[in-house]
């Protein structure tokens, strides 16, 4: 399948270019606080900023929201983020705790299952005397996507907006649900990671209102949308048709709002920004694609990703195809290896074994067959299996995938996916052999794999 620049029929996705590094030192160079416009931060693509960094951006962002005596609500992700949560939780409660007069945090799942209380714990950095002492006074929420009494409707994107930020790829009203607890607050503080993402291109900031803790409409229209775009031309790129649809629909939030917006990686963070929600995230994207964004300057025939153990199902578990698509050759065989995961998902896993998993052309040429699956289920399943063709009742992907898991093989058949046993495999048998076209990626999911001509697979018209 040939490969063409990110261009054509979807409409205008400019490829994101990094901007040179180092940067220059009037911008975000310096590891003092700069303020530029409404934001606040500090960041770094080639080193990590310092725990002071961190505590003297969160201490001066919520000193200028002058929040004493206010409800404030902070909308933060669930643990399949890479995130030093337990800090920013003790950094916010310490300052906020006796002058706001609520702290409260809402986890964002968006249709991921609610969190329980060890898990919940274990995400904040807490223990049950903590959470039954010091922080007793803390409210902790699950959003709760499919729960009607925990949504309000706070208006519609009418289709003409819709037709007109999707280059006429749909052309519908979008309802707009959100979780009715943000409005019992003054203030949203937005706080969460931002890396490269499949579904609106750079993950973070008022993305963790839509889809984050939304209903079910606009989280299904916004997934499919993306799908029909295909992962490897939204995947790192910064403006696109679906943050439009996020940026859209949080004007609607009308309630005073903050964004905390980090780059992080397990080892440690490279950046922080504090502001508006959309700013502070576009701030923080331009560092991310430097660090989450691998290039390299050819293609692989056979792939291993190893998920981290933070994504428990192949719901989030195929981010690691989704990160490594536009690396693989034609034909080239990607192994998810991941011992850990035994399910497909577990808010989806019913609807997804009776769908399957395919390419986005099989659905789009058979609607009528599918009419009734949510549209985030379509798009999971397309995200996975990868860009493809459906021509005269024949579906061909581009590439295979496999699963190495802990799902056995006749469920692996059913949803049409690949296995392998993974207790053949031997991981090290997999090192250092890129110049044979085998790669092996270790905590695969969250740094996105490029080539270096900012070419990318696609469909040909």
């Amino acid at each position: 399948m040939p490969r063409a620049l990110a261009r054509g029929r979807f409409g205008p996705l400019a490829v994101a270019t990094p901007p040179p590094m180092p940067y220059d030192d009037h911008l975000w160079s310096q590891a003092e606080m700069k303020g530029i416009g409404m934001v606040i931060g500090t960041g770094y693509a080639d080193k990590f900023i310092t725990e002071d960094d961190i505590r003297s951006v969160v201490a001066r962002g919520l000193d200028e929201a002058k929040l004493d005596g206010k409800r404030v609500l902070a909308i933060v992700p669930d643990s399949t983020r890479t995130m030093p949560m337990p800090l920013m939780f003790r950094l916010l409660t310490e300052r906020l705790l006796g002058r706001a007069a609520a702290v409260d945090f809402l986890v964002a799942l968006g249709t991921h299952p609610a969190m329980s209380e060890d898990a919940l714990n274990r995400l904040f950095g807490l223990n049950a005397d903590e959470r039954a002492g010091r922080y007793a006074g803390v409210k902790i929420f699950n959003h709760a996507w499919d729960d009607p009494a925990a949504l309000v409707s706070i208006g519609n994107i009418p289709a003409s907006d819709i037709r007109d930020i999707s280059g006429g790829l749909m052309d519908r009203d979008v309802p707009v649900t959100i979780n009715k607890v943000i409005f019992d607050y003054d203030v949203l503080l937005i706080i969460g990671p931002v890396f490269p993402h499949e579904v609106v291109g750079f993950s973070g900031g008022n993305k963790y209102l839509f889809p984050g803790i939304a209903g079910a409409d606009i989280i299904h229209f916004f997934h499919w949308l993306g799908a029909l775009i295909t992962n490897p031309l939204i995947n790192g790129t910064k403006e696109t048709p679906t943050r439009r649809v996020v940026e859209r629909a949080a004007r609607l939030v009308e309630l005073p709002k903050k964004c905390f917006a980090l780059v992080t990686k397990h080892a440690g963070v490279h950046a922080i920004y504090c502001g508006e929600p959309h700013e502070a995230w576009s701030a923080a994207a331009d560092i991310a694609a430097q660090t989450h964004i691998r290039y390299v300057d050819r293609t692989y025939n056979k792939v291993l990703g190893i998920a981290p153990e933070m994504y428990d199902d192949l719901w989030t578990a195929g981010k690691v195809m989704y990160k490594l698509e536009p690396v693989l050759a034609d034909g080239a065989d990607l192994i998810i290896y991941a011992p850990h995961v035994d399910e497909v998902s577990y808010s989806h896993g019913r609807i997804i074994d009776r769908v399957g998993y395919h390419t986005r052309d099989y659905f789009l040429k058979q609607m009528d067959k599918f009419r009734g699956v949510p549209g985030g289920i379509m798009a999971h399943s397309t995200h996975v299996k990868g860009i493809g063709t459906f021509v005269n009742g024949i579906e061909r992907q581009r590439v295979n995938v496999i699963l190495a898991t802990g799902i056995p093989k006749e469920r692996c058949d059913r949803i049409n996916l690949g296995y392998l046993d993974y207790r053949t495999i031997n991981i090290e048998e997999w090192e250092g052999r890129e110049n044979e076209g085998v790669l092996l990626v270790r905590d695969a999911g969250e740094t996105l794999f490029r080539l270096s001509d900012r070419t990318v697979p696609r469909i040909e018209d």
